[in-house]
């Protein structure tokens, strides 16, 4: 149920469609699952795609559920973990998480105008 623009758009700005990807805090493959966050996924395998996106997009569906489909505060705890966004209320005041949220939502927009585009020829 989770919007394969916004899916892609995460992947994009999250590890730039690298399955290899490992972030400074120890965050892996293209949706950049944290290892606890995985496991408790279900994700043996965060370099294997299939598991990847699979968990993070569950992960996502979560967040967005959990914040009642409020797309800005899901990313941010996507980004920054939800006792930040308990924390602030919302977006928290972090350069990176705010530009995070800004990113993955502009090229969620992008993709749907090119997936929309492509789905009408």
């Amino acid at each position: 149920s989770v919007d394969p623009s916004l899916v892609r758009a995460v992947i994009h700005t999250e590890s730039a469609f690298n399955p290899r990807a490992v972030s400074p805090k120890g965050a892996r493959g293209l949706m950049q699952l944290m290892p606890q966050t995985a496991r408790l996924l279900g994700v043996m395998n965060s370099f294997d795609p299939l598991q990847n996106i699979s968990g993070g997009t569950r992960h996502l569906a979560l967040l967005i559920k959990r914040y009642d489909g409020n797309l800005r505060f899901a990313l941010a705890a996507y980004n920054a973990g939800e006792g930040a966004v308990e924390q602030y209320g919302g977006i928290p005041p972090y350069r990176e998480t705010q530009e995070y949220v800004r990113r993955v939502l502009a090229l969620m927009t992008r993709y749907r105008v090119r997936h929309s585009k492509v789905s009408s020829k």
